[in-house]
């Protein structure tokens, strides 16, 4: 995956400001309001900057209402800037757009492009209008993409009929049809079951190893472990961290997630670095060890002495827990000092 030098996106001191009613809690306060309401300012997006190369895997994550949906409305021209800057591929997204739209494309999980009563592949003929697509440039590339996710059986049949994984197979075919050099991904894999995730994040790295550039946003976590390769945090509008994700890793110390099973059963345990983060069975738990503090090699040995392993396996700090802390405001002020 990844690696190109130009420079696909770049954005500079980017703000969205909103000004709103404070409608008042009391009924004083409301009563004062139908005459005259008082209006405050909510900064959705405050001084990000960031760049993305031509053909990166970028995770854009923070949890609900920290600023990410403003960010990409803004990357893909939907919404000006309050102040700040926005090149993508080498124009202004919101005064270029109509340029600029036929350059990328986009995936939502929750917002299909399809239409309900006719198949895809009249919905995908249509694209072909809308893009200006030329006819061999169309069959080409329609034939690559219907190889690629093996939806030859499911294009023809009206999309009612078809099952949330062939609908998404059909997003992402609808999606790619322009061939776009940039496609913003939100939520892509939202309620597939684990096969068709599988396939379409496979076919997301495929079309990654051609050169595509990917932003994905996600609260999938499985999604950024198996396909970013690069994360960045947002919380309360700003950049919280910005880095890859073994680097994300890092940041928060070298803790390793330990599944046991013992002969005997381990009881609640409150030791310097070590945190019991699951208990699976009466013999089988997972625990957090932090490195720093207790050594894996002196883990092993006092646990195997007290309660005979059986069974181990030894795992990075899953990303869901990695995520967790950052979204902390604790955690945001101790990165901000490391930064």
């Amino acid at each position: 995956m990844g690696g190109g030098e130009q420079t696909m996106i770049e954005v500079k001191h980017l703000t969205k400001t909103y000004m709103t009613h404070e409608r008042g809690h009391t009924l004083r306060e409301v009563a004062k309001n139908l005459i005259r309401r008082p209006m405050k300012e909510v900064i959705a997006v405050n001084d990000l900057s960031f760049t993305v190369k031509q053909g990166e895997m970028l995770a854009f994550l923070g949890p609900n209402g920290a600023g990410k949906s403003t960010t990409l409305k803004m990357l893909t021209g939907v919404l000006h800037p309050t102040s700040g800057e926005v090149r993508a591929l080498g124009m202004n997204p919101s005064k270029q757009r109509r340029q600029y739209v036929g350059r990328i494309g986009a995936v939502f999980g929750q917002k299909s492009q399809l239409m309900w009563d006719i198949p895809p592949a009249d919905a995908f003929y249509m694209n072909k209008a809308i893009y200006g697509v030329g006819d061999r440039e169309y069959e080409s590339t329609l034939d690559e993409l219907v190889t690629l996710l093996e939806a030859g059986d499911i294009i023809r049949k009206p999309t009612r009929q078809l099952s949330l994984g062939e609908r998404m197979k059909c997003e992402f075919i609808m999606a790619m049809l322009h061939r776009p050099e940039l496609v913003f991904l939100d939520e892509p894999t939202i309620g597939l079951d684990m096969i068709a995730k599988e396939n379409i994040r496979s076919f997301i790295r495929g079309m990654n190893r051609q050169g595509v550039t990917f932003i994905l946003t996600t609260h999938d976590l499985g999604d950024v472990e198996l396909l970013a390769e690069r994360v960045i945090v947002i919380n309360h509008g700003e950049i919280v961290v910005d880095d890859s994700l073994s680097g994300l890793r890092n940041r928060l110390g070298d803790k390793k997630s330990v599944r046991l099973t013992t002969e005997t059963a381990v009881p609640d345990l409150r030791l310097p670095g070590l945190a019991v983060t699951e208990r699976i069975g009466p013999l089988e738990i997972a625990v957090e060890v932090d490195m720093a503090l207790l050594p894996l090699k002196h883990f092993i040995s006092d646990f195997n002495e007290k309660y005979s392993i059986i069974d181990m396996s030894i795992e990075p700090l899953p990303i869901e827990a990695i995520m967790k802390e950052l979204y902390t405001e604790g955690a945001k002020a101790e990165i901000a000092t490391t930064s």
